[in-house]
């Protein structure tokens, strides 16, 4: 039977790491641990959970750090967490059944909790491949990605994941992400980082370049990130008010990307403050509000996409209340926003509130 071990580095991770590992070591063999520097008490957590300690001096690198901490591994398959992802399900006998067969990758479910400008956390989903053979290495200082021809396909396990909740790793990845770009200048994964990277800082402004630029070079089929780039890419145009540019993105990509409701969200959210910027010039795309809302609904919350989680359910049910409610036909509005509260939505139920209604 093959056996498993869980890899990590570590930095000051005292927050999450106990955490982490109380729920995710029911799944492997070993735990096999590399820090990188914590002046905290993480080292002495991973020694709590029985994991065995290697050190890597930082160097702005985190394939290099992976790849020793995977070195240090003597199990046959190797599952790479971060400290801040914790197993919500999956069992080790569904894992066992995946390693035995072998001849492939395994994609973890990760579900990725941030902050609205609203103060709302929501979650996206993302799935990323951290099971691998052992012999299986990564590259890429900043995102790393495993290098191997095999094919990636989804295992039965779900992670919620906060750090995108904490303070300070925009900086640092961007400063890796910059340095990489000077090397690969026209490599479009790296510009889809860049660019996301700054767009989550809210720096509009220089994330338009990178998002330019990727949009130019992503090829149009072969990549997991490029749909990601373009829904990002048009919020960020949003900010900007370059609705004309957005615009013939939207309409460039509708083909392809319809069937995606992250896609139709940004979309109505797109023709919302589009029209309301220059009522008078934009007025014929008035109706495309409300039809993007409704497709994302008729989309749904799709088993395997990436995705924001509420794009194809509440949220649009409760934008097309709000839009309801600002035309006036209130009943309507009460009607997609109980569909919102019933999943679970506290804005909907507010507003619902707000009109009298339960």
């Amino acid at each position: 039977m093959k056996t498993i071990g869980l890899v990590m580095i570590v930095k000051n991770e005292g927050r999450c790491l106990g955490k982490c590992l109380s729920l995710a070591k029911g799944l492997v063999d070993g735990i096999y641990i590399t820090d990188t520097g914590s002046d905290d008490n993480t080292v002495e957590i991973a020694r709590e959970h029985g994991a065995h300690i290697s050190h890597f001096a930082w160097r702005d690198d985190f394939a290099a750090a992976k790849n020793y901490a995977l070195e240090q591994s003597p199990c046959d398959w190797n599952l790479i967490l971060d400290a801040d992802e914790y197993l919500v399900s999956g069992r080790r006998k569904e894992l066992q059944a995946f390693v035995e067969k072998g001849g492939r990758l395994g994609a973890i479910e990760r579900h990725d909790s941030y902050r609205e400008d609203s103060g709302e956390i929501s979650q996206s989903c993302t799935y990323t491949t951290r099971l691998i053979p052992r012999g299986t290495f990564l590259e890429g200082r900043v995102h790393e990605q495993v290098a191997s021809d095999l094919p990636v396909v989804a295992v039965p396990l779900v992670f919620d994941h906060d750090g995108y909740l904490q303070e300070g790793k925009g900086e640092r990845n961007l400063e890796i992400l910059l340095d990489e770009l000077g090397a690969a200048p026209e490599d479009s994964y790296l510009l889809y980082q860049a660019a996301r990277t700054l767009w989550l800082m809210k720096e509009y402004v220089r994330a338009d370049k990178y998002f330019e630029k990727f949009y130019r070079l992503v090829p149009v089929t072969g990549t997991g990130y490029r749909m990601n780039g373009i829904v990002s890419y048009i919020y960020n145009l949003i900010e900007l008010g370059k609705y004309d540019e957005g615009l013939e993105v939207i309409e460039k990509e509708k083909n392809r990307l319809g069937g995606y409701a992250d896609f139709q969200f940004a979309c109505g959210t797109f023709y919302t403050k589009m029209v309301f910027s220059d009522v008078q010039r934009y007025i014929a795309y008035l109706p495309e509000i409300e039809r993007s809302y409704r497709r994302c609904l008729k989309i749904g919350e799709v088993s395997g996409h990436e995705c924001v989680r509420g794009n194809g359910s509440f949220k649009a049910a409760y934008n097309l209340g709000v839009w309801f409610e600002v035309n006036g036909k209130q009943q309507a509005a009460r009607t997609y926003y109980r569909q919102a509260a019933a999943l679970g939505y506290r804005p909907a139920a507010e507003r619902l509130r707000g009109l009298g209604g339960k």
